[in-house]
């Protein structure tokens, strides 16, 4: 099942996302209909929020495309337990603010602790593409977007932009 993605303005994608108590079928359906719409978008990563859905799950895969077969990284309750200090700047969208690419700078590298599906606690070291991406979509989480790395006059030229848009939708 493919969802519809959330866009801005929507104030549900500000929101902080509540914890997975217990993995069962339906957790486990969602993350596989997540990561159908990821595909589908196509993106590499998407939070349950971009779909409306308020749980700490993130699907991710940064490798698709590239003559790869896909393979996602399911995500529950993710959390960045380390961070590099040494930078590294991407160029950063995002399914929720379509066809808006901005330079972002974060952490070279992170680790975090999440379960699987499996319902087991996992730890993961990620660099590169992946580690912004892990630390984009686990903000997604918190209710920050990429665009409030963005300096005050970027993010409000972007937010009228989307806000002029929605009210033409409505």
């Amino acid at each position: 099942m493919i969802y519809p993605i959330l866009k801005i303005p929507n104030k549900k994608l500000r929101e902080k996302c509540e914890p997975i108590e217990k993995i069962d079928k339906n957790i486990k359906t969602i993350l596989d209909n997540m990561a159908e719409t990821m595909y589908d978008a196509p993106g590499i990563g998407l939070a349950a929020i971009q779909i409306g859905i308020n749980m700490q799950l993130v699907v991710i895969d940064c490798e698709y495309g590239e003559n790869k077969k896909k393979n996602p990284l399911f995500l529950i309750n993710p959390e960045i337990i380390w961070k590099s200090e040494e930078m590294t700047i991407f160029k950063e969208g995002c399914l929720s603010i379509p066809e808006i690419y901005e330079e972002v700078e974060r952490s070279t590298k992170c680790r975090i602790r999440y379960k699987d599906k499996k319902d087991t606690i996992q730890e993961l070291e990620c660099d590169g593409l992946l580690s912004t991406c892990v630390q984009h979509e686990i903000d997604h989480l918190n209710g920050k977007l990429f665009i409030d790395y963005l300096s005050r006059l970027k993010r409000t030229s972007i937010e009228k932009k989307f806000i002029k848009m929605s009210k033409r939708r409505s």
